[in-house]
């Protein structure tokens, strides 16, 4: 596929001629109040030409292929504007393009294939980059991202956590790296860790809602795309670099990356360490007895990553070609996982803390190699060639007592390839060409799900055009999904109700196997999109996105049969099916899902306010969620303690666990989210968000681990050398809960910081503090499967300082 993909580049390579015309604009680029704007980029769109603005706002293109000439105008604090142009022969001179400031920060997003700003985008988006990115960035991806609007986290007690968009997580949100599968275990299982570092990446972004026709069904929930300059695309240099230190754990962190190059080669390199114990909780005196931290501590939530990564690019007149190298080790423990015994469990519960043997932790490497190019043509039909190639060997153990009790590897190639031509009857898009594979195999007495190998391969395609204020946006993709596995078990797991009725089994000793066969499942997903940007008046627009996307189920969801720890519960797959109480082969066919997505969002993005107001409807046909069987089946694991209860299971230590079998029902998720923004005047400024979601079963009911209604308020201050802010977060109390789910207590948070910026040599410093949840309240997270065990941490303060040059 690879050797198939670099000669589709060379092909199209091959199609390009034509002359250039001599057309040419120039003009000045100046704000509202008639000032120029340096630095502003004045690119022509579906073109390769653009231009950087002077000192005084002056700016020229030329060599336009084009009579009827649209430009994208682009600068730090402003809002992104478009103008429509009709050059004559001998060009146009002097055109004045006024851009309008605005407070909210307008970033272009690497996940779209247009690579258009958050406030260009009929699908909502949000970006986390800059100093934003480097105060809010945590040992989790889930825990970087979970102030977004709309994104929340499914805590993992500290070790883990990945990021939930309106209410979906695990195979339905993507996380990628510069447009790529993280290729890593995360989507399995939530005490699987996200394969990615905050502290070097250069921006996050959230594609919140189905973002199918770029990435394929994985992203019917949305994409976070973590970027970094690992393949750089210039060879200037420069540098970033921090060290910090956190209180709650003790956390040390040392980052830093650089960029350099000479002549047409580009060169980059990073690298970061970061070491913390066990967590401190608030309240800890009067901590239940299974909270595993009755001396203040959450046991096994100490954790040690580091990784670096090398890259080199060829620099090209017309683009780029890049290869790079990461390599990423983490260990970290997994709370609630201990399979000690009777008495070290009551030693627990006293306060003691064991950190030996007994403790489980994970082991993760990744390796991973990524091949990016970007071409771009003058002339010809096709206007630029995009590839990316990513290979990645991923590896988790979960170790106990120094052995190692089950093994996660995954292996994945994976290759797209972009195709994008010159606006045709003012339309501009393209075609692209996406293949994945990936070879996950589990072993060992956790191994619930059995080795499969899943390809897919797709063909999409997407196009864009102005009409006026119009720009309308459609696209459709059309994908092959296989599931190939062998050796999948039925096993008689003795399988009895909450009374201890094991309906005729022996459940007293290991499980015997009814079946061991083969599988191989084919499906055919589609994606079909629609969206519209009416810029209504100045200052002003509105978006409307609907979308219909189908997904295939994952391996994990179709084909588990075991216990898995990790959640506290048995999980069966949605290959089987419980008649009676016995769980037999499925002779239903298994049907993919299909989701009908609409969003509206209003925005105001210029002047001293502005807002995003976003209400969205997702209905879900056959929606694959884990239910609650009624029965319990025996771990495999010797436990202490006997309890069985709600669906976040406590994680008591017992010997046995609740069934959960993945069922297909009809779903509907619908919300609203909000953000406001005030400059109040020259320092302040003051944003307010907020969002909301509704999960139902259309038979009745709400899906488990639905966040909660949130609102957030935060003041910020900025003048000079100092910055500083204080956020205050209400998470209300969540009792739209599932059958046998507890509802959880609402809680508010306080988190504040200041910076100081100064020079020292040619370096630019900040010096910085940060304090979160000041008021030390206990928090515990409704979307987490550790709600019980691991409430968030107490009050933590970090201080660390970051330079660049």
């Amino acid at each position: 596929m690879f050797k198939k993909t670099i000669l589709a580049c060379l092909v199209a390579g091959s199609l390009l001629s034509g002359q250039v015309s001599a057309e040419s604009i120039s003009g000045v680029v100046t704000d509202s109040a008639g000032k120029p704007v340096a630095g502003a980029k004045v690119t022509v769109v579906g073109e390769n030409q653009h231009a950087v603005t002077d000192e005084t706002g002056r700016f020229s293109v030329s060599q336009l292929l084009m009579q009827d000439a649209e430009l994208h105008i682009e600068a730090p604090r402003y809002a992104h504007r478009n103008f429509h142009f009709t050059v004559p022969q001998q060009g146009l001179s002097d055109v004045s393009l006024v851009l309008l400031n605005s407070t909210i920060e307008v970033i272009d997003v690497k996940a779209s294939l247009f690579h258009a700003s958050a406030t260009e985008s009929a699908l909502p988006v949000s970006v986390l980059a800059g100093d934003a990115l480097k105060m809010r960035q945590a040992a989790t991806l889930g825990d970087t991202l979970k102030n977004e609007v709309g994104v929340h986290s499914n805590f993992y007690g500290g070790v883990a956590s990945s990021p939930i968009i309106r209410g979906l997580d695990g195979p339905r949100v993507l996380i990628t790296q510069n447009g790529l599968d993280a290729g890593d275990a995360s989507r399995v299982g939530p005490d699987h860790s996200v394969a990615s570092e905050a502290s070097t990446a250069t921006q996050i972004e959230v594609l919140r809602g189905p973002a199918t026709l770029f990435y394929g069904s994985g992203a019917i929930g949305g994409v976070v795309n973590v970027v970094d300059e690992r393949i750089p695309t210039d060879n200037s240099t420069r540098a970033e670099w921090m060290v910090q230190r956190e209180s709650v754990n003790n956390e040390k962190l040392a980052a830093g990356s650089l960029v350099t190059g000479v002549d047409n080669i580009g060169l980059y390199i990073d690298g970061f360490w970061r070491d913390s114990d066990d967590y401190s909780i608030p309240g800890f005196a009067e901590a239940q007895p299974d909270d595993d931290a009755v001396k203040g501590r959450v046991a096994s939530t100490a954790a040690t990553a580091k990784g670096f990564t090398l890259g080199g690019s060829y620099l090209l007149d017309n683009g780029y070609v890049g290869v790079s190298y990461g390599r990423l080790d983490r260990e970290y423990g997994i709370p609630g996982h201990s399979h000690g015994s009777h008495e070290e469990e009551a030693h627990e519960e006293e306060g003691v803390d064991h950190a030996g043997e007994e403790q489980v932790y994970a082991d993760l490497t990744q390796n991973r190699y990524q091949l990016l190019s970007e071409l771009n043509f003058s002339s010809g039909l096709i206007r630029a060639v995009n590839t990316r190639l990513a290979f990645t060997d991923y590896e988790h153990s979960e170790i106990e007592a120094g052995v190692v009790g089950t093994t996660f590897q995954n292996q994945s190639h994976e290759a797209r390839l972009e195709i994008l031509h010159r606006p045709y009857q003012n339309w501009r898009g393209g075609l692209s060409l996406h293949y994945k594979f990936s070879d996950f195999e589990a072993i060992g007495e956790e191994a619930f799900t059995p080795p499969s190998e899943t390809q897919m391969l797709a063909l999409g395609w997407m196009e864009e055009r102005h009409f006026g204020p119009w720009l309308v946006q459609m696209g459709a993709r059309v994908e092959r999904v296989t599931i190939d596995a062998t050796d999948v078990l039925l096993p008689d797991i003795g399988a009895h109700d909450h009374d201890g009725d094991d309906h005729g089994h022996d459940h007293g000793g290991e499980a015997g196997f009814i079946r061991v066969f083969d599988v191989s499942q084919r499906f055919t997903p589609y994606s079909v999109s629609a969206g519209t940007v009416w810029d209504f008046t100045e200052g002003y627009n509105l978006g409307l996105s609907v979308s219909r996307s189908q997904r295939a189920p994952s391996a994990s969801e179709l084909l588990s049969f075991g216990a898995h720890i990790g959640t506290a519960s048995y999980e069966v797959g949605a290959l089987f099916m419980l008649e009676g109480d016995e769980l037999v082969l499925n002779t239903q066919p298994i049907e993919m899902e299909v989701a009908n997505n609409l969003d509206i969002t209003l925005r105001k993005f210029s002047g001293n306010t502005g807002f995003v107001l976003n209400a969205f409807y997702n209905r879900i046909d056959n929606y694959y969620y884990q239910q609650n069987t009624g029965l319990f089946a025996e771990s495999g694991h010797n436990h202490a303690g006997h309890a069985h209860g709600e669906e976040d299971h406590g994680h008591s230590h017992d010997a046995e666990l609740p069934v959960y079998l993945f069922t297909a029902a009809d779903v509907t998720l619908h919300g609203l989210e909000a953000q406001f923004s005030w400059q109040i005047n020259d320092p302040f400024k003051l944003t307010l968000q907020g969002d909301y979601i509704r999960a139902r079963l259309q038979g009745g009911g709400d899906l488990p681990r639905t966040p909660p209604l949130r609102l957030a308020a935060e003041l910020a201050y900025e003048l000079d050398a100092l910055s500083a802010d204080l956020r205050a977060t209400r998470y209300f109390k969540q009792d739209k809960v599932s059958e046998l789910e507890q509802a959880t207590a609402g809680y508010t948070l306080l988190d504040a910081s200041v910076s100081y910026r100064f020079d020292l040599g040619p370096q630019q410093l900040t010096a910085y503090i940060k304090g979160q949840n000041l008021t030390d309240e206990e928090a515990r997270v409704h979307t987490s499967f550790l709600k019980d065990l691991t409430p968030l941490p107490g009050r933590s303060v970090a201080v660390g300082i970051r330079g660049s040059f």
